[in-house]
């Protein structure tokens, strides 16, 4: 018990130093006039110690947890995809679909993002199935949002960087550029979503046909090529 007393005491540490946070951040509203880089940085800041503070209890949850009945153990409740999903296309062709944007990562790298998208690839393996293996790949990060729900336009702003962290040595021998190529699109949509779609590099003027053929009429990703 002196092990869980000790990781009980870590986390409530983490916690309070969040929540510490966020009372910077209301003594910085209070005191009238900021720069929006001031103000960025520290949202970042005080979303950095919640996301870590997550990602612990996510490990700590999987420590202690029984087996059978035990942490991501659903039983009979039905199953809600609250942060995406995994799905193969046709060709090989793997898709992963996240129920947000990608996050702002000016000052701080989304950790968050690249655990997430760590567990959607254990949850999809977790169902028997295989995931593919790319030597030389292609990734296309299509992001989904209305103008008045996103306020990074900026891509070089973007946290798409984690993604590649989390598939980097999983999915793809390495993220340098010789091995992965990266494209960042995106659309105007009353969907708040990401779409990564993983493929060999020789597949790609086949994909970006399909994708313009079918992007006018919405459904290039609503699962015809299964």
């Amino acid at each position: 018990m002196k092990d869980l007393k000790q990781d009980m005491g870590r986390i409530q540490r983490l916690v309070g130093d969040a929540f510490s946070r966020t009372g910077s951040l209301v003594a910085l509203a209070d005191g009238g006039q900021m720069s929006p880089d001031k103000l960025q940085k520290a949202l970042e800041q005080t979303s950095d110690f919640f996301e870590r503070s997550t990602l612990e209890l996510r490990k700590l949850c999987e420590t202690y947890s029984p087996g059978i009945g035990g942490y991501q153990q659903r039983g009979e409740l039905p199953r809600v995809a609250v942060c995406g999903f995994v799905e193969e296309f046709g060709y090989g062709w793997l898709h992963i679909q996240l129920d947000t944007l990608l996050p702002h990562c000016r000052f701080q790298s989304p950790s968050w993002l690249t655990d997430t998208i760590s567990r959607l690839l254990d949850d999809y393996e977790s169902g028997g199935r295989k995931l593919p293996f790319f030597r030389k790949a292609m990734m296309v990060i299509d992001e989904h949002s209305a103008i008045e729900g996103r306020h990074i336009f900026d891509q070089d702003n973007k946290g798409w960087k984690a993604i590649s962290n989390a598939i980097k040595g999983r999915l793809i021998p390495d993220d340098d550029q010789y091995t992965l190529a990266v494209a960042l699109v995106s659309a105007r949509s009353d969907a708040q979503v990401c779409h990564i779609t993983l493929m060999e590099r020789s597949d790609a003027a086949d994909f970006f046909s399909q994708h313009s053929s079918d992007y006018a009429a919405g459904d290039f990703y609503g699962g015809h090529w299964m």
